[in-house]
């Protein structure tokens, strides 16, 4: 295995970054990370070294809010507080998923000594019994069932303390753990955003509030809402590589994506581990294939396979590593380079990330199925079938949901492939239908090809393009400024005979990619539309 920091200035160089090579770790007095008020009843260094603890944490930065946290506790042996917030930062990214076993392990080691040393606070007691709830038979009880717990133990807290924010903060965060992703009231979200909006009024500078803002209106028809924390959070929390990369959560809602580019270069840059660089490279290259920057993301692809074996622990790992190349074929069309993309690194434990190996499955499908081989669309079809019942077998719901809405899609295209038209229409709605009820999991940019878009291309090659036109419009309002959103728009109003809708589409399609850095066949034809060159 390549050592981390030596691949990373080599991959970092690969991307053209703004500098060659990645800064060490700011020190302590040079970092950035925003103003939290956190009074704990310790000494004064010890509570120095929580506040900044809490001030990572709430960044998402683990590694150096874990060594704060444990430089509080060993400054003050009585200091219980810290252990919370070392088992706090052993929950990782709680909107990612469950805690691997292992930090389940540390999780409750901490909360034992935080009871060990105890607290001159009840509050504080109350915060470690808070957490404790959630890390308690963990090899007994469902993680979404301890979660739910957590988040009843947060509000009873938030309540319990009026006057404590963090307490109120850290709620609106649990909100968000447990929300519905098929629930569109957005309940849980816009109830996290009302108790984190006051707060933001009150403490501007509070990198967690910022933050959980953007999770909490990261959703298609609430996303405007979440600009204004969008634009603030990486001002708020440079240090922190998690809160230069939050901001692309709403700029590709938005379709802003030379903004999310910028944000997610910036995060690759000061990225310290492979988990989140490979994250934020992941929505990098989302956004430059939206911009028909084809040559930048290429670069990008290929500083992710020099990467070499990275944290395995990580889902955001695992499925950028999937999401990457898959992005690249299919953004770009290239069929046949989907159709056998392979899983790498191979030592990579696939099997423990189904969902990932799942994006492999749908692109090597659809590449296959769209280049006319049926037989390859039906294996990896029939791959995605067990995919789901693997993840539906191990209480991962969201995620057998979505390998149903990828099977459907690669189905439909194989149908179609076969000649099979009706079926494949039949079977490329039910896919749009499914994936309409539910939403983007936090860990990607959005579906690898949204399916409604696949139904307006397939209603396109039937010859229906009033109908595609329709299709592509509704897509454009959930997945806003999307290449193949507006070049398959456009494409249906010329051939649907509306010339003045198939000129604004396709002067819209050109304005999006007037930085391209490839030709794409879709932009030739915008030009030869509207008469320019």
């Amino acid at each position: 295995m390549l050592d981390w920091t030596t691949v990373r200035s080599t991959a970092l160089a690969a991307l053209v970054l703004v500098s060659p090579a990645l800064a060490d770790a700011h020190s302590p007095s040079e970092e950035k990370l925003g103003t939290v008020n956190f009074p704990v009843t310790c000494t004064p260094a010890a509570q120095a070294e929580f506040v900044r603890g809490a001030a990572a944490l709430h960044s998402f930065w683990f590694d150096t809010s874990r060594k704060a946290f444990t430089a509080a506790a060993a400054s003050d042996s009585a200091c219980g507080i810290a252990h919370w917030g070392v088992a706090m930062t052993a929950l990782g990214n709680p909107l990612a998923g469950p805690p691997p076993a292992g930090a389940l392990r540390d999780g409750w080691a901490a909360v034992e000594k935080a009871r060990a040393a105890g607290s001159k606070s009840q509050r504080e007691r109350d915060y470690v019994e808070a957490i404790a709830v959630f890390y308690r038979d963990a090899d007994k009880v469902e993680h979404r069932v301890r979660a739910q717990a957590y988040e009843k133990a947060m509000e009873a807290l938030a309540a319990r303390y009026p006057d404590d924010r963090e307490a109120s903060i850290f709620y609106a965060l649990s909100l968000n753990v447990t929300l519905d992703p098929s629930d569109k009231t957005y309940a849980n979200q816009l109830k996290a955003a009302t108790i984190l909006e006051k707060v933001f009024a009150e403490q501007p500078n509070h990198p967690g509030v910022a933050h959980y803002l953007i999770h909490s209106y990261d959703f298609p028809p609430i996303a405007p809402r979440g600009l204004n924390a969008a634009r603030r959070y990486a001002a708020i929390a440079p240090s922190a590589p998690h809160a230069l990369h939050m901001p692309s959560h709403i700029f590709t809602r938005l379709g802003y994506w030379q903004e999310s580019v910028d944000t997610n270069r910036a995060s690759a840059e000061a990225a310290t581990d492979h988990g989140n660089w490979l994250h934020a490279v992941d929505y990098m290259i989302y956004g430059n294939l939206q911009l028909a920057k084809d040559d930048d993301a290429q670069r990008a692809v290929k500083a992710v396979q020099a990467l070499g074996m990275p944290n395995s622990e990580y889902i955001g790992s695992a499925y950028a590593l999937a999401a990457v190349p898959a992005r690249y074929a299919l953004e770009r069309q290239q069929w046949g380079e989907a159709a056998t993309l392979g899983l790498q690194p191979a030592e990579f434990p696939w099997s423990r990330w189904p969902m990932a190996e799942a994006v492999n499955a749908y692109a090597r499908g659809l590449g296959a199925a769209r280049g006319g081989d049926a037989a390859g669309g039906r294996r990896e079809a029939d791959r995605l079938a067990v995919l789901r019942d693997t993840m539906a077998k191990t209480q991962r719901g969201y995620w057998a949901d979505q390998a149903e809405i990828q099977r459907q899609a690669v189905l439909a295209w194989t149908m179609r492939a076969e000649g099979k038209h009706a079926e494949a229409l039949t079977l490329m709605q039910a896919a749009v239908t499914l994936e309409d009820k539910s939403e983007k999991h936090p860990v990607t940019p959005g579906p690898i090809v949204p399916a409604r878009e696949l139904l307006g291309e397939m209603l396109l090659e039937m010859n229906q393009p009033a109908q595609a036109l329709s299709v592509f419009e509704a897509s454009m309002r959930v997945e806003p400024n999307r290449f193949h959103g507006l070049a398959g728009a456009a494409r249906a109003a010329e051939l649907a005979g509306d010339r003045e809708r198939a000129r604004r589409y396709y002067s819209d399609l050109l304005a999006l990619a007037k930085d391209a850095d490839t030709e794409r066949p879709e932009i030739k034809r915008a030009r030869a539309f509207v008469g320019t060159r």
